[in-house]
């Protein structure tokens, strides 16, 4: 019994972090676009999620990894930490 809800538990687990993937990378007139680039927190939590954003945009066009309108150097920077982090940050060779 505990095994059907801790594998029912990582199934919604993986859904809802799935629900905040970066979105698809169409080509959009920058001019029409009416919300505000992503930003730092948005790059920390995608370099988060991307092992997992990475397996599903391989079956999905609708899912990418990187958010592709963001706001620069500060997403950049969130995302690169977020990835350092979900692999250990380089302090597995120590």
């Amino acid at each position: 019994m505990k095994k059907k809800i801790l594998i029912a538990l990582c199934v919604v687990t993986l859904f809802l972090i799935a629900g905040c993937t970066a979105g698809p990378n169409n080509v959009v007139n920058i001019l029409e676009i009416t919300k505000e680039p992503a930003g730092f927190w948005y790059g920390l939590w995608h370099g988060m999620i991307s092992p997992i954003a990475f397996i599903i945009s391989l079956f999905s066009d609708n899912v990418g990894m990187y958010e592709v309108y963001n706001n620069g150097g500060w997403y950049n920077f969130g995302f690169l930490l977020g990835v350092g982090g979900v692999f250990g940050g380089g302090m597995k060779g120590i």
